[in-house]
């Protein structure tokens, strides 16, 4: 990938692993651009984000400390691996979800 691409969107890719808002703060930072490694992160950050809101919806109905101390340890493995690929420049896909994010995701231009 040109170093140029990278250089333009890394604050952009940044942005969308602070929260589930800036995720969408960055998708729409990205929408004239249209930054090819801010959109990879955008679609991995959002998928991060929207895996930990619905897992942590449906582990609410259950009274299990346990797993939802490892689905945290878990989310929070994920987020640090994509946010650093963010932060050095590198498109690393997030172990076992990262090819469905950029499926399913793929309206996020």
């Amino acid at each position: 990938m040109n170093n140029s691409i990278v250089k333009e969107g890394k604050t952009t890719a940044i942005i969308g692993y602070l929260t589930i808002a800036g995720a969408l703060i960055a998708y729409s930072m990205n929408m004239e651009s249209k930054n090819e490694f801010a959109r990879f992160h955008i679609r991995q950050a959002f998928g991060i984000h929207l895996l930990y809101i619905s897992i942590a919806i449906i582990l609410g109905f259950f009274e299990n400390i346990y797993a939802y101390y490892g689905f945290w340890v878990f989310s929070l493995v994920l987020w640090v691996y994509g946010f650093s690929g963010a932060l050095q420049g590198r498109k690393t896909i997030v172990p076992l979800v990262g090819e469905l994010f950029q499926k399913w995701f793929k309206f996020i231009q």
